[in-house]
């Protein structure tokens, strides 16, 4: 089990103990790979990386103070990606009039061949409880075409928001394409 830098646990009733453990770019990077290159993550834009690529990628975000990557450990076991960010300091406040309590996020549930029923709204329920925390509102901003992650979002209280277009991102050490995305929003 790893608890090198924890940052949150939570027991969930009937599902398990939820762990979040921020991303350790060389430790996590053929993991995360693996989850981001297949087909199913096609929305999280990073298909053509490398295991290098996507080293770096998480090494730029781990150097931030505004944008943070955890691991989602259900048990023991890595379930999912979840990152926060303030949305103030990303391409999404272009999009939307960001308020102070605001956080946002992105999550990547890991690939499975055992689909287990209400897994995934036990495990958003739980990173839900975790991003509230000093915070008054989630906003999310998945790809508008990604039909299974919005209708997940909306089952789990989220309230869906105008669909945008997120800018292109250029700078020396990052590129992140234009996206057509659909805004949802959690209010505690």
């Amino acid at each position: 089990m790893i608890t090198t830098d924890c940052v949150y646990e939570r027991a969930v009733d009937g599902f398990g103990t939820v762990r979040l453990v921020r991303v350790d770019p060389d430790r996590d990077a053929e993991l995360l790979h693996d989850w981001v290159s297949g087909e199913r993550a096609r929305f999280w834009g990073m298909r053509e990386a490398g295991v290098d690529d996507v080293r770096e990628i998480y090494a730029h975000l781990d150097s931030l103070t505004t944008h943070h990557a955890f691991l989602a450990y259900r048990d023991g076991v890595p379930v999912a990606l979840f990152q926060t960010y303030e949305p103030e300091a990303d391409r999404v406040s272009e999009c939307y009039d960001a308020e102070p309590g605001d956080i946002g996020v992105h999550l990547l549930l890991a690939p499975t061949n055992a689909p287990e029923r209400g897994f995934s709204s036990h495990l958003v329920s739980a990173l839900v409880s975790y991003a509230l925390t000093g915070h008054r509102r989630i906003v999310a901003e998945p790809d508008a075409a990604n039909d299974k992650a919005i209708a997940l979002l909306v089952r789990n209280g989220f309230e869906p928001g105008p669909e945008v277009v997120l800018p292109e991102v250029v700078l020396p050490e990052v590129h992140i394409a234009e996206k057509r995305a659909r805004l949802l929003f959690l209010t505690r």
